[in-house]
């Protein structure tokens, strides 16, 4: 199996799509090779040495990345031969724990470090974030989504991380599915008119509507809104909306807004469908990871 299938195979067993992410690694490698080569490692590497080396967790986490630093290591030149994935994804890392061992070229190797610990550190800490929101709300029947608050270009690696931490994906884009918020309520005249309009114009798409207010979740049931997100209401209007949808078969609602980790399960036993965290993307902190080198 030549490179590119080996890195191809891994992207989409991961269900990430290859050329998306082939396009953001080349992307990131370029940043660090735009202005010439790695003179750093050319200046204190011999030519042609090759080494061993692990990425180590420096502290516990949910792993989530290796087909993506695959990608990296593959761009860089290193043989899939050379690699070997440790740990696997979406399972939980402790400190010490090798999640990679890497045999290569050891100047190819080290140009390639920083892009590879940047998408590992970032997407493994995303996973860690959402499995504290995943744990906290567990055994109530409520999932934790994402949002579409990601950083440009990394979307679709983000939401992957949000899997791998047991995390569920809302819409990738804005073509997948509709959701009314506040502006496009106001701009169409009403919860209603907002609805009506987006069935007329993409009948059959996924459609969510956003409330404010008991009125408007009201409204939106009467016009027929299969999907409700609570925008930052408090737990006694939370209880009152879970209460009205339930007249409704097949109504689901999504708590939103102003969501704290420590309050999750008090929200979630509300009788929530969903609570979607934007933080999960845009506020997660990196997991400290790390390459070592075994000399």
């Amino acid at each position: 199996m030549t490179l590119h299938e080996t890195v191809t195979e891994a992207l989409v067993a991961a269900g990430l799509d290859p050329e998306d992410t082939e396009r953001v690694v080349r992307t990131a490698l370029e940043e660090d090779f735009r202005y010439g080569p790695d003179q750093t490692s050319a200046a204190t590497t011999a030519a042609g040495a090759r080494a061993v080396a692990e990425v180590v967790a420096r502290e516990p986490g949910v792993l989530a990345g290796t087909p993506v630093a695959l990608a990296v290591l593959g761009a860089a030149g290193v043989e899939p031969s050379g690699i070997e994935t440790v740990r696997n994804d979406c399972e939980k890392i402790d400190p010490g724990t090798a999640v990679l061992r890497i045999k290569a070229p050891l100047r190819e190797m080290l140009g390639a470090e920083r892009t590879l610990l940047n998408f590992l550190t970032h997407l493994s800490g995303v996973a860690t974030t959402t499995r504290r929101w995943a744990d906290a709300v567990a055994g109530t029947g409520t999932a934790v989504r994402d949002t579409r608050k990601t950083l440009p270009g990394l979307r679709q690696l983000e939401k992957y991380a949000v899997r791998c931490g047991g995390g569920t994906n809302h819409r990738m884009g804005l073509g997948d599915a509709a959701l009314i918020k506040d502006n496009h309520v106001a701009a169409a005249g009403g919860v209603a008119a907002a609805i009506r309009a987006v069935r007329a114009a993409a009948p059959g798409l996924p459609l969510e509507v956003e409330c404010d207010t008991l009125d408007q979740v009201g409204e939106a049931l009467e016009a027929g809104a299969g999907l409700i997100l609570l925008d930052n209401m408090g737990l006694h209007d939370l209880r009152a909306a879970v209460a009205s949808a339930r007249r409704y078969p097949g109504v689901a609602l999504e708590a939103s807004g102003g969501l704290r980790l420590e309050t999750a399960r008090a929200v979630a036993e509300t009788g929530v469908d969903f609570i979607a965290v934007g933080a999960l993307t845009h506020s997660a902190p990196a997991l400290d990871l790390g390459l070592d080198l075994l000399l």
